[in-house]
C-alpha cells in the first residue's frame, strides 16, 4: 500500500458531515471502538440520531459550517517564564478543562495574566500541555518550540463534546495560518460536533453553553 492510500484524511462537506477516510481507530465517548469502514460520514450538525455518523440531519436543520465574523479572534498569545514559555490560542480551546483542573497553579482562573509559566515545575507544565486536546497549548524551551510528535490516527467522540482527533491525520482543505489557527498543532485539535462552535470546523467549547448531548438533545 502506497503512502497517499495509506493517508487518513478528514474533508469537511459544505454544510454537511465530516467525510474521514482511511480511519481505522473511532471511539465512542467510553473509548470503546467503533466499527468503521473506509469511508465513513461523521456528524458535525449535531443532530443526528445516529451519532457519532450522520444520518442526514443536517439537511434539514439549517446546519451552516463557516466560520462566525465574531468568533474569538486567532491569534496565539505567548506567556514567557523564567524556564518556559507556554504559548496559548484562546480560538482553538476546546474548554476542557484539563490545564486549569490539573495544573491549576500555573492556569489560574480569573486572574490577569491567566498563566504563570513560573507557576510549577517545567516537568509538570510540559506533561499537561500534551494532554491538551484541542492543541491550543504549547511550549518552547530555549527559544525552541516543541514538536508534537504524530501517533497512530485515531478519533474519539468526547462525552457531550467534540471529536477529539490524534495522530498522522490530515484535514484537507485548512491551511495552517488561516483556516487552521495561529500555532496550532497538527496532530492534535478538536472538531465541532454539537453544530454551535463559530470557529468551524474547530470546537470553541460552544457545546457547554449550548447544552449538547450525545443523544441529540439540548438543555
Amino acid at each position: 500500500m502506497s503512502d497517499e492510500e495509506a493517508k487518513v484524511t478528514i474533508a469537511c462537506r459544505d454544510n454537511g458531515p465530516y467525510m474521514v477516510s482511511g480511519l481505522g481507530d473511532l471511539r465512542a465517548p467510553d473509548g470503546s471502538a467503533v466499527e468503521t469502514k473506509p469511508m465513513v460520514a461523521l456528524c458535525r450538525c449535531g443532530g443526528s440520531a445516529k451519532k457519532p455518523f450522520c444520518d442526514g440531519t443536517h439537511a434539514r436543520n439549517g446546519f451552516d459550517g463557516a466560520k462566525h465574523a465574531d468568533r474569538a479572534p486567532d491569534q496565539r498569545q505567548s506567556y514567557v517564564g523564567n524556564d518556559v514559555t507556554i504559548h496559548d490560542n484562546r480560538a482553538l480551546c476546546a474548554h476542557a478543562g484539563v490545564c486549569t483542573d490539573n495544573l491549576s497553579a500555573v492556569w489560574r482562573q480569573r486572574q490577569e495574566p491567566w498563566i504563570d509559566p513560573d507557576g510549577a515545575a517545567v516537568a509538570d507544565i510540559i506533561d499537561v500541555i500534551g494532554k491538551c486536546p484541542s492543541g491550543a497549548l504549547s511550549y518552547s524551551l530555549g527559544g525552541a518550540e516543541a514538536q508534537v510528535p504524530s501517533g497512530a490516527p485515531s478519533i474519539q467522540a468526547a462525552k457531550d463534546g467534540p471529536f477529539v482527533v490524534s495522530g498522522d491525520i490530515e484535514l484537507e482543505g485548512q491551511a495552517m495560518d488561516v483556516e487552521w489557527g495561529d500555532g496550532a498543532c497538527r496532530a492534535q485539535f478538536t472538531l465541532c460536533r454539537c453544530g454551535a462552535s463559530k470557529n468551524k470546523p474547530f470546537c470553541d467549547g460552544s457545546h457547554w453553553s449550548v447544552g449538547f448531548k450525545d443523544d441529540g438533545s439540548a438543555g
